[in-house]
C-alpha cells in the first residue's frame, strides 16, 4: 500500500492492475482473514455505515480497528496489489463489485467524450452524451478526467474544460460529484506531477476557477488540506489556490481571463516576425532565422512571415534574393507548409493596390517575385488568386456605398477617440437619411471589424454603441452574417476571430440587441459545425449557457461599458434610484441628465424609464416625466430603451397595483401620451383591461 500519501491515483491503480493481471472483482485469499485496517472483514460492521459500508464519518473505523491513522476521508483509495484488498470497497458498497464492468465502461466512454469535446468545442453534444451514460454516481470520475486531460493541453482546452464544468454543474453533475472529483484530483497531485511538471500551479488555478464559478465551495480548500499529509503536493495545490489566486485583489476577473487568448499575443508575434526578418537581412544567418521561426510555435500564422518577407523584399530590393532564399529553404524543409506559403502570397495580392501607393510598380515587382518562386519550385502559381486590379463583387458596391463605408470608418474612429454616442447618431442620420437596412448592416460590420483590431476598451465601446443605435434586429443579424462571411480574411490578421465574433454575438444577446432565436438565423447562413459560422454560433451558445453568463459577458471587456470594471447591476440600479429621487425632490435637470450619461450604460437605460415611470405613478407627480422627455429629445434615451422600459413597467403592474390601486389606468394613459410624443411606436401593444387580469406584450 502507498503509505506515503495514504492513497494512489485511479490512473496508477489501473496500471498496477494491468501489470499484475489482477481482476478488480476478485479477492485475495487473505482478505477473508485480515482487513487492511486491522479488523476481520466480516466482523467490523459496528464501525461501518449501514448505507455505504464505509467507516462512519468521524468514527475512525470503530472499536478494534486502526481507522483514523492512515485514512484521509471516506473516499480513500485502496491498493489492488495489497493482499488484504477488497474490491467491494473500490466502489463504496459491498455489492458494488457487480458495478465494476459499468465503471470500466464509464471510464472509457468518459475519455472519448472529453477527447471529442476538445476537438469540437460542442458543449451541447458533450452534455447529451454524458446524460446518455445514465451513471450519475460515477460523474466524479468525469470531472477528474476532464480536468486532468485539460491540464496537459493548451490554455484553449483549459478554458473549454472550465466552461463545460460550469455548464454541467447542477443540471447534469450534482454538487457532491463535483466536490468528489476535485478531491480526487488533489489527492492524485503527486502522481500528476510526474507527467505535468506545472501541476501545482495549473490545478490550483482550476480549483480557484471552480470557486469563482460557484461550482466548488470555498470551504473545500481548508477541508481538503486537513485530510492530506503535510508533504503532499495536494497541500501545495490548495495553498497556491487560496493564497496565490483567491486572495488577490480583483481575483475573479484575473482568474476568468487567465486562459483566454489576448490580442496582445498576436501583436507580439507580428513584432517578433518583423524583428527576426530584419535581423536575418542584416546577418544572413539562416540557422538563427530558422530557429526563431520554429520558436514562434504558430504554424497557423506562418503566412504572416511570408507576407512580411515579401513586403520587405519589395521595399529593400537589395535584400530580395536573401529573403527569397530563406522562404525557399523553409518551404523545402517543410517548416512553412504550402498552404501557408499560398496564403501569404494571396494576402499580398489582396493588398497590392494599397501597397502601390507607397511602392511604385508594386504590382510588377510582385509578379516578378511570384515568377521566381514558381521557377524555383516552392510555389504553385496556379493556386494563387488572379493578380488584377479588378474589384471583387461585394454587396452594394456602388459609389454611394463605397463613400458610406469610408465615412463609417471615420465615424467609428472618431467615436473611439471621443466616446460621444450622440455625435455618432447625428453623423449616421446625415449619411443614411433613408435608414437603409443594408447600410445599417455595413455600419455594424465596420464597427465590430475595427473594434476587433483594437484593445478591450474599444471592444467595450463598440458593444455599448451597438446597443444604443436601436437598429432593427434584422440589420444587426445581416451585419454579423457579413462579418462571419469575411472571417477567413480577417483571420489572416486576427487568429482569434472566432472567439471575438462569438463574444460580440453573445454580448448582443445579453444587451438585448438580438434575441436568442436570432442566433439560429445567423447560423442558418453557414451550414456545418466545421464552418466558421458554425464555430462562432457554438461558442456563443456555450458562453450564454454558462453559469452567471449575463454578468460575465457584460464585463468581458472591462465591465458593462462603465469606467468602473465589473460594476454590479445592483449597484447601477441603486445609483439610478438615487439620482431619480434627488431630481424628483427638486434637483437640476442638467445634473440628472449628466448623472444618467455618466453611468456609461446606454443599453440599461430601460431601468431609468421603468423606475421613473413607477415613481410618477406612485407619487402622481409628472416632474420625472419631464426628465424622460429631456433625455429622449437629446437622444440619450432611445425609442428602443423607452419600449423596453414601458414593457417592464407593464410586467410589474400586478405588484404595483397593491400599492397604487389605479396603476393600470395610469399606465394606459401614459402609454397613449408616450405614443403621441413619439416615444413609443404605434405598434406597441398593451393590456386593454384595468382589472389587472390581462397583460399586454411589447412587440
Amino acid at each position: 500500500m502507498n503509505v506515503t500519501g495514504g492513497f494512489i491515483s485511479d490512473e496508477r491503480r489501473e496500471i498496477i492492475q494491468s501489470a499484475s493481471g489482477s481482476d478488480i472483482s476478485s479477492k485475495s485469499p487473505r482478505s477473508t482473514q485480515v482487513h487492511g485496517k486491522g479488523s476481520p472483514v466480516n466482523h467490523d460492521r459496528q464501525s461501518r455505515s449501514p448505507i455505504d459500508g464505509l467507516p462512519k464519518k468521524g468514527g475512525c473505523g470503530g472499536k478494534g480497528t486502526w481507522g483514523g491513522l492512515l485514512d484521509t476521508d471516506s473516499s480513500y483509495a485502496l491498493d489492488p496489489n495489497d493482499p488484504n484488498y477488497d474490491s467491494s470497497e473500490e466502489y463504496g458498497h459491498p455489492n458494488a463489485r457487480k458495478s465494476a464492468p459499468d465503471f470500466d465502461a464509464f471510464k472509457k466512454k468518459a475519455t472519448i467524450i472529453v477527447e471529442e469535446y476538445f476537438a469540437t468545442d460542442d458543449v451541447d453534444s458533450a452534455t447529451n452524451e454524458l446524460k446518455e451514460l445514465a451513471l450519475p454516481s460515477y460523474n466524479y470520475y468525469f470531472v477528474k478526467k476532464l480536468v486532468s486531460m485539460a491540464m496537459d493541453r493548451h490554455d484553449h482546452e483549459k478554458e473549454m474544460a472550465a466552461v463545460l464544468l460550469s455548464a454541467l454543474y447542477a443540471d447534469v453533475i450534482d454538487a457532491p460529484q463535483v466536490y468528489r472529483g476535485f478531491s480526487k484530483l488533489v489527492e492524485s497531485a503527486d502522481d500528476l506531477i510526474v507527467d505535468i511538471p506545472d501541476t501545482v500551479n495549473i490545478l490550483a488555478l482550476f480549483i480557484a476557477r471552480a470557486v469563482v464559478d460557484d461550482i466548488l465551495p470555498p470551504a473545500f480548500l481548508k477541508k481538503q488540506i486537513a485530510l492530506l499529509p503535510n508533504d503532499s503536493k495536494g497541500v501545495e495545490v490548495l495553498e497556491r489556490a487560496e493564497k496565490g489566486y483567491l486572495a488577490a485583489p480583483m481575483h475573479a476577473e484575473i482568474i476568468e481571463r487567465r486562459w483566454r487568448v489576448s490580442k496582445k499575443t498576436v501583436e507580439d508575434v507580428k513584432a517578433r516576425i518583423n524583428n527576426l526578418l530584419i535581423e536575418y537581412v542584416t546577418s544572413g544567418d539562416k540557422k538563427e532565422a530558422y530557429r526563431c521561426i520554429k520558436d514562434l510555435k504558430v504554424p497557423f500564422f506562418h503566412h504572416e512571415i511570408v507576407k512580411r518577407a515579401l513586403v520587405m523584399a519589395m521595399e529593400r530590393r537589395q535584400a530580395e534574393d536573401r529573403l527569397l532564399d530563406l522562404l525557399k529553404e523553409v518551404a523545402e524543409e517543410g517548416l512553412i507548409n504550402s498552404s501557408q506559403i499560398t496564403k501569404g502570397f494571396d494576402r499580398m495580392i489582396d493588398t497590392i493596390e494599397d501597397l502601390s501607393l507607397d511602392i511604385p510598380n508594386a504590382q510588377r515587382i510582385l509578379k516578378s517575385l511570384i515568377s521566381k518562386a514558381t521557377s524555383d519550385g516552392w510555389l504553385c502559381a496556379s493556386s494563387l488568386r488572379s493578380l488584377s486590379l479588378e474589384p471583387r463583387k461585394k454587396l452594394l458596391e456602388d459609389n454611394f456605398t463605397r463613400t458610406f463605408k469610408l465615412k463609417s470608418q471615420s465615424i467609428v474612429q472618431e467615436y473611439f477617440l471621443t466616446g460621444d454616442i450622440s455625435e455618432v447618431f447625428s453623423c449616421l442620420e446625415a449619411e443614411n437619411r433613408t435608414s437603409s437596412g443594408e447600410l445599417n448592416a455595413i455600419f455594424v460590420k465596420r464597427l465590430i471589424t475595427l473594434a476587433m483590431d483594437r484593445k478591450n476598451r474599444e471592444k467595450e465601446m463598440a458593444s455599448v454603441l451597438l446597443s444604443s443605435l436601436c437598429f432593427p434586429a434584422d440589420d444587426v443579424v445581416n451585419g454579423f452574417v457579413m462579418l462571419i462571411a469575411s472571417a477567413d480574411d480577417t483571420a489572416l490578421d486576427n487568429p482569434v476571430v472566432v472567439e471575438d465574433l462569438a463574444m460580440f454575438l453573445a454580448r448582443a444577446v445579453v444587451d438585448e440587441v438580438l434575441a436568442p432565436q436570432h442566433l439560429e438565423e445567423v447560423g442558418s447562413q453557414f451550414l456545418g459545425t466545421d464552418s466558421i459560422g458554425g464555430k462562432v454560433l457554438q461558442m456563443a451558445k456555450s458562453l450564454l449557457k454558462a453559469r452567471l453568463s449575463g454578468e460575465r459577458i457584460l464585463r468581458c471587456w472591462g465591465g458593462g461599458g462603465s469606467s468602473r470594471p465589473g460594476w454590479a447591476v445592483e449597484d447601477v440600479k441603486h445609483k439610478i434610484g438615487k439620482l431619480l429621487e434627488e431630481y424628483e425632490s427638486g434637483g437640476d435637470i442638467r445634473e440628472a441628465y449628466r448623472c444618467i450619461k455618466e453611468l456609461g450604460m446606454p443599453f440599461f437605460h430601460h431601468e431609468v424609464v421603468k423606475k421613473a415611470m413607477v415613481m410618477v405613478m406612485e407619487k402622481k407627480n409628472d416632474r420625472l416625466w419631464g426628465l424622460l422627455a429631456h433625455c429622449f429629445g437629446s437622444g440619450l434615451i432611445t425609442m428602443n430603451q423607452m419600449t423596453k422600459g414601458f414593457s417592464r413597467v407593464e410586467e410589474s403592474l400586478d405588484d404595483l397595483a397593491l400599492d397604487v390601486p389605479d396603476a393600470r389606468k395610469q399606465f394606459l394613459a401614459y402609454v397613449e401620451k408616450a405614443k403621441t410624443t413619439g416615444w413609443l411606436d404605434s405598434s406597441f401593444h398593451y393590456g386593454n383591461s384595468i382589472n389587472g387580469k390581462e397583460n399586454g406584450a411589447c412587440q
